[in-house]
Order: C-alpha cells, then structure tokens, then sequence
C-alpha cells in the first residue's frame, strides 16, 4: 500500500510512550490507586481482550466483560458498555510489560535441576516481544533442539515504587496471572557459562500469560499445574517457594523503581520437559484460569 506520508510510530517510539506513562503514573500521587479501588471490591478478573471496534480491559462477569475507561493501573471505572465473552478475543493480560523471571525458585525443581538452594533471588528477564496471550501460538525456534516448559505464577504491578518493604510489598501487586516461561536449554545453557541468561529465555512469543488477572489472591498456597496434551507434567504449590512473591517484589525495587503493568515471573515447580510442535500446553492455577497455547513452528522472517 502507497505511503500516505503519514507514518506510523516505530515500534521503539511505541514503547517508549509506555514506558513513560507508566513512569509517570509510578510518581504522579495524585492519581487515583487503582489497587485501594480493587480491593474495595470482592475479588476480579480484570481481562484485556479485542472487540469488534478496538481494545480494551474489562471485568470479566459470568458470560459477559464490563468495560473499564482506559486500563487497570488508574481507576478501575466501569463505562457501562458490555461485550459478550463469545464476541471477543483475550490479549495478553499487560501490553507490552517489561518481564521480571526468577530462577531456581522452588525447592523440588533446584533439586531436580542439580542446583544448590540459592541465597539470594536469581533475577533474569525477558524482552517485552516475548509476551502473548491465551490462545496464541508458541513458536518453535527453527534452530531449536530442546525447549522447555515452564508453568509459573506470575505477579502483575499496579503501584509502582522503589525500596519498597516486604511488608508492604503486595500492596503494590495489582494481581495474578498463569505464565509459561518457555526456555530453550542449549542457547540457555551456553549463555549461563558467562553467567548470562536472556537469547535462550527471549524468543517471540516465549512468555505467554492469561486468562485474566486476578485480585484478591493469596499468592503464598496456590496449585500450579501444566499439562501437556492433557497429561499432567507439573503439579506444584507456591508454598514450595524459595522466595516468596513479597521478596521478589521487595528485592527488586532494591535496585530498580518498577512500575505498573511490571510481570514477575515467580519461577516454576519440579517437572520442567521438552515441548514439541503439535503440543497443546496448558498451565492451570485454580483461582485464576488456565492458560492454553499451541506450539507451531516458527517461520523465518527478513
């Protein structure tokens, strides 16, 4: 199609418009908390979805989503406006998020993973094109040989900060989704022997998270399962965290200010295995939902 001389913004202007908002609103006191809001209601399936006229977040409410202006990091205000459940396609719950991972955070898998308990939070992170949502296809690395499943709780910021204390540290989590924190191990494995860890975690589409976001969770006993074409592979408990989601969150804002829409990825139960193309994935967490996500295999690009 010709140009029409007016361009569309680069994907890095995209971002950093975000990026920016979400610094602001991160320092910006006299924005209505979101968080003070939610927790006023009982608990909520916050869902970010495409309608037929544009994107939007909503409530999700039995069969239908109530529209809420703008997103869930402002005020959580309904406008009214309904759209079936049948009408709509789920995105990722956060657009574009920057993706905090946590590694060897539950005791069975350090285990299983031939690790010593770790003494402090072993942080990586995953660029933001990794994210995708329910639904969305895996891509298998044309060059990849063994890829992995991980099944995650992930944490979602609402209120931004820095030094924040353990004890004050879920007041700042928005909510929780599922996660899958796919992993191919060769380029994983050749990265950790200079003590990096990001090519191997950072492939389009290899941080798929959803169904919905959801309040009011107790983040410290929560099932954490993955089934792979319908066989149960990982069936975990977050009370078998190393670090628990107030000390990821605590420790991270020790050294950088997150902000809202922030993903934490807590880390993933014993029972890790390799994905092939064809596999229908699944991660459950009762409470949340379950995320489902196809692998196909990746096409090359120019």
């Amino acid at each position: 199609m010709a140009s029409t001389g007016d361009e569309l913004p680069s994907a890095a202007a995209a971002n950093k418009a975000v990026r920016t908002d979400r610094e602001r609103r991160c320092v910006d006191e006299t924005l209505p908390d979101a968080l003070t809001l939610a927790r006023m209601e009982t608990k909520m399936k916050i869902v970010r979805y495409q309608a037929a006229d544009g994107i939007y977040y909503g409530v999700e409410s039995e069969d239908r989503i109530e529209r809420i202006a703008g997103d869930p990091f402002q005020i959580i205000e309904r406008t009214g406006e309904v759209d079936p459940l049948s009408d709509i396609q789920l995105l990722c719950p956060v657009d574009r998020p920057r993706i905090f991972g946590v590694a060897y955070n539950y005791r069975e898998h350090t285990s299983e993973s031939g690790k010593e308990q770790p003494t402090l939070p072993v942080l990586f992170m995953k660029p933001s094109t990794a994210a995708s949502g329910n639904g969305d296809a895996i891509e298998y690395p044309c060059d990849g040989e063994i890829v992995h499943y991980e099944a995650e709780l992930v944490a979602i910021i609402g209120k931004g900060g820095r030094h924040i204390s353990k004890e004050d540290a879920l007041q700042h989590v928005l909510g929780y989704t599922c996660g899958n924190d796919i992993s191919d191990r060769i380029i994983q494995r050749q990265e950790s022997k200079f003590g990096c860890l990001l090519a191997g975690k950072g492939y389009d589409t290899f941080a798929p998270m959803g169904p919905a976001i959801v309040t009011d969770l107790d983040p410290t006993d929560l099932d954490v399962i993955l089934r792979q074409n319908g066989m149960v592979k990982q069936s975990g408990n977050t009370r078998d965290l190393v670090y628990s989601v107030a000390d990821i969150v605590a420790y991270l804002s020790r050294f950088m200010t997150l902000l809202p829409g922030d993903v934490i990825m807590t880390g993933t139960p014993a029972g890790v295995g390799p994905i092939q193309l064809g596999d229908e994935l699944e991660v459950e967490i009762p409470g949340i939902g379950i995320l489902k996500n196809p692998v196909v295999a990746a096409s090359h690009r120019a």
